[in-house]
């Protein structure tokens, strides 16, 4: 249970001090990583098309020249605007890659690639925590756009008087789900982090200097997802704290 209410500061407050900072830290981190490593060319001159073409391939997953919704062991390899826009696409079984990924010789541009090749392998291998995390962003995404407003909207009828904490208690729920989907992202990111190591090692994309500067944009960026999580997590006692019930 949790109590309406409308306040101007609490004590839990100071808990987002630290996820503040980790975030902050963990952002530079990536951008310091990508920024050095986008500049550095990779000796064998291939893309991040390229490789990415070449792993999936290497794991016996097709090529499709389209959207590969339904289509069996089968990949569409897409080229997508914006900056660290790359992801790969469950549902249509696509691999978006934005512009200096896609034609980038960096590597940057290959650790990337190979990292979001990674997650084609984890759908075609069935990896568990990816279905989870799939099964679960309905309702997390639902939690991430209502959570705040039926809080700030039980607070504000708690302050009039008229007593609805369900509001609250419906928007930590909310709230919670999409907490627990950052958590579980943690281990799908860095699993496919680990299989594009092993991808460009194995295939001999990368020289072992080559290597080192992928895992160091790899390891950053997964630092942005810890820091998710974390804010998500304190945040979720903030909240815990701040409407809990005191006996």
């Amino acid at each position: 249970m949790f109590m309406p209410g409308f306040y101007m500061f609490h004590p839990a407050d100071l808990l987002m001090i630290p996820a503040i900072i980790l975030t902050v830290w963990a952002q530079a981190k990536v951008r310091g990583a990508y920024s050095k490593y986008s500049q550095v060319f990779v000796q064998r001159g291939i893309t991040g098309a390229q490789v990415a073409q070449l792993i999936l391939r290497s794991a016996n997953i097709g090529i499709a020249n389209g959207p590969a919704r339904g289509a069996a062991n089968a990949v569409a390899l897409e080229r997508i605007g914006g900056q660290m826009t790359d992801h790969y696409d469950p549902q249509s079984r696509t691999l978006r890659l934005s512009e200096d990924v896609y034609n980038g010789r960096s590597i940057a541009a290959l650790g990337i690639a190979a990292h979001e090749t990674g997650h084609a392998l984890q759908h075609a291998d069935n990896y568990v925590p990816m279905q989870v995390r799939h099964f679960m962003y309905p309702i997390s995404a639902l939690g991430s756009r209502l959570a705040f407003p039926l809080i700030f909207i039980g607070l504000i009828i708690g302050y009039a008087g008229q007593g609805v904490p369900w509001l609250v208690t419906a928007g930590i729920w909310l709230f919670t789900a999409s907490v627990a989907f950052t958590i579980i992202t943690l281990p799908v990111e860095f699993n496919a982090s680990r299989r594009a190591m092993q991808a460009l090692s194995s295939g001999g994309y990368l020289t072992a200097d080559e290597l080192y500067g992928a895992r160091k944009v790899l390891t950053a960026a997964a630092m942005t997802y810890v820091a998710a999580a974390a804010v998500a997590v304190l945040q979720l006692v903030r909240l815990l704290i701040i409407f809990g019930r005191r006996d």
